[in-house]
């Protein structure tokens, strides 16, 4: 109640005030009932089953884009891993970008490169293992995945500057000073003879040694946009010309199935455009085998605007 023997001015402050409360108390109870375990209605019947198969299955590695930099990918066997969910800030610091919610999926794993909103809903997955911001390395079924541990990007190439608004904020986004939030896992996922890297928004000048522990690769994810929020294009190139990957895959753009322009986000067509081999994906489905990306070289698959929506 707004004591009424306050000011109008105050009491239109505290009003607004108790509104928010009431509005976050009613959010944080439905979030809790939402994320309760005995409310999750999946079970780890798949793992089990995965858990006493081959480990060595060979075929065609799944990958499925749902926008921004989030895929899930399944491997030969049959394992469904998800990599960095999006979401809005809940703290509303950094504005709209998603005007829908992350569908809710189900997967065996669950992985987060760090902790900012556009890569970490991951209470969207009814996963069986969260393995959020892992580092080091997992195997399981027919899969290996090695997380290792790195740095954000913290001088925004682009127009926006968004590493000006962390220092703002009173922090120093740049190593080694840097809070938690701009620290980043790459994940190096093998199976079915491939190696992908999950970029996550990780710097575009990491120290040799990383370099060396991403070894080759065979597809690689990397956050590029018309806006070079992330990674500018010469960086980007760069990275590309390092590690020589058969295929690369943009993420971190503008996609109109489910970012808005308030993310002050772009699409990425102009640099892939810009591309010597590349392909426009015409679905948001990709399957890939050993076999059928031996020849190629740094070919860029572009998912576009096409998402999975479930």
């Amino acid at each position: 109640m707004v004591d009424l023997s306050q000011p109008a001015s105050r009491r239109l402050v505290l009003g607004a005030a108790g509104l928010a409360a009431a509005g976050s108390l009613a959010i944080g109870r439905k979030a809790k009932a939402q994320s309760v375990a005995w409310m999750q209605p999946g079970n780890n019947n798949h793992v089990l089953a995965l858990q006493a198969g081959d480990a060595a299955a060979a075929g065609t590695v799944k990958l499925d884009y749902f926008g921004h930099c989030a895929f899930r990918l399944t491997t030969p066997a049959g394992l469904s891993i998800m990599f960095d969910p999006w979401r809005n800030d809940p703290s509303g610091a950094w504005g709209l970008w998603y005007p829908n919610e992350f569908p809710k999926s189900v997967v065996d794993i669950g992985m987060s490169t760090h902790s900012h909103f556009d890569h970490d809903a991951l209470d969207r997955l009814d996963a069986t293992m969260l393995l959020d911001r892992m580092v080091g390395s997992f195997s399981f079924a027919d899969v290996t995945i090695t997380g290792i541990a790195d740095k954000h990007a913290c001088e925004a190439p682009g127009w926006y500057n968004w590493t000006r608004a962390i220092r703002e904020f009173g922090q120093e986004p740049c190593p080694p000073n840097n809070p938690g939030h701009m620290d980043n896992v790459t994940y190096l996922v093998e199976t079915g003879g491939l190696r992908i890297l999950i970029w996550g928004d990780n710097r575009h000048n990491p120290p040799d040694d990383v370099f060396a522990a991403w070894g080759d690769v065979d597809i690689l994810t990397l956050p590029v946009d018309g806006s070079q929020h992330i990674l500018s294009y010469e960086q980007a190139d760069a990275i590309v010309e390092r590690l020589k990957p058969r295929t690369v895959i943009p993420t971190h753009y503008l996609n109109t199935a489910t970012t808005i322009t308030l993310s002050t986000l772009e699409s990425a067509e102009e640099w892939v455009t810009a591309q010597a081999d590349k392909e426009m994906m015409g679905a948001a489905s990709l399957q890939l085998n050993q076999g059928e990306i031996a020849g190629m070289d740094r070919r860029f698959l572009y998912f576009g605007d096409h998402v999975v929506t479930a």
